[in-house]
């Protein structure tokens, strides 16, 4: 299921943030454009779009990587930062960069699959992941094959990140599967298959763009999101959606990417020193990305947000509705060599683990 949002950080407080679709935000995601900008005194002139809000810790972290390629050697490259979704959306910031309107962009899984639908088994996998050491054994072991996928499509991989698990927030208590069938919930309205699995299962998806997100919400619209912690506090939607249930839906995955032209004119040592900063980026967005997911659900629960965690036997009613879905998802949603690749390398780990 496509259920990426956009983390974003405001402190108690202040204003609510607009909602957004994280780019990873969440995790760590640099693509760049075919070609570099024009060269200036310093080097190449990079224009990098991203939906997460302006000065929360995830730009502050892109901020840090900015400085860090004004630096590297060969003239570095001057990276200039577009914020809150100015750019539009993961989709058209994918279109904006192959006709060469930007040259990077900050987006999640649900971006990254415009480019190649592979990356769609990190994240749009419901209920198979049991924990993040899970879904970071999965990215490390899919890495070499995605990259491929993505250099045969003109990118070049620069990182990895997650940002935690994507759990659903509602206006009255849900707790099985089965107490979500009379709620209206949000559903991206550029994932045509998850609102098709969904009306197949006896639900009522309603499409909307991420930034309609709250306004739905407020005019009832909608009555259950699936998020982040983190994005449900900074996106004011606990207000809202007062419950939550502890599930593990789905974790929220992004990475980097750079086109191949643009990263083929670099020189060898202005690659080096670019790579090693984004890396050093997408480790400081997951780290901080699962901090604050953690963070913010203690903070709404002050303000007011219950959390139901699920006894046994309602954790087996998701197990299995997890199971049963998963003959839709796979050839749908993920690539059913990517699928089953996925199910082989999680028995692959949980066998190592026992």
């Amino acid at each position: 299921m496509n259920l990426t949002h956009f983390l974003c950080h405001r402190t108690a407080g202040t204003r609510p943030v607009r909602p957004t679709r994280l780019p990873f935000l969440l995790g760590c995601l640099l693509v760049v454009a075919p070609g570099l900008g024009p060269l200036t005194a310093a080097g190449a002139r990079v224009r990098l779009a991203t939906l997460a809000p302006k000065d929360t810790s995830f730009h502050q972290a892109l901020k840090v990587m900015a400085e860090q390629w004004r630096k590297a050697p060969g003239g570095g490259v001057e990276l200039t930062i577009y914020t809150d979704g100015t750019m539009g959306s993961e989709a058209d910031m994918v279109r904006r960069m192959r006709i060469g309107q930007l040259q990077a962009a900050m987006i999640t899984v649900g971006g990254l699959a415009e480019i190649d639908p592979a990356v769609a088994g990190l994240q749009k996998m419901p209920l198979i992941y049991r924990s993040l050491d899970e879904v970071v054994y999965i990215r490390e072991k899919l890495g070499p094959l995605l990259e491929q996928r993505f250099q045969a499509k003109g990118f070049h991989l620069l990182c990895w990140a997650d940002a935690g698990w994507v759990r659903f927030f509602s206006k009255e208590p849900a707790l099985r599967p089965a107490d979500f069938k009379g709620l209206k919930m949000f559903v991206w309205a550029g994932d045509p298959d998850h609102v098709q699995l969904m009306r197949e299962e006896g639900y009522r998806p309603v499409p909307l763009e991420y930034t309609d997100t709250l306004t739905g919400l407020q005019t009832g619209l909608i009555e259950v999101v699936p998020s982040t912690p983190f994005y449900a506090l900074a996106g004011q939607f606990y207000r809202v959606t007062t419950h939550m249930v502890e599930v593990n839906w789905a974790p929220l995955v992004g990475g980097t990417l750079i086109t191949r032209k643009a990263w083929d004119a670099l020189a060898p040592e202005t690659q080096a020193a670019l790579s090693a900063a984004a890396l050093d980026m997408g480790a400081e967005v997951q780290a901080r990305g699962r901090q604050e997911n953690q963070e913010a659900l203690a903070a709404m629960q002050k303000r007011g947000l219950t959390v139901h965690r699920l006894a046994p036997d309602i954790q087996a009613e998701w197990e299995a509705f997890g199971a049963s879905i998963e003959p839709k998802v796979r050839g749908r949603m993920v690539p059913t060599d990517i699928f089953d690749e996925v199910q082989r390398l999680l028995r692959e780990y949980r066998a190592g683990q026992r």
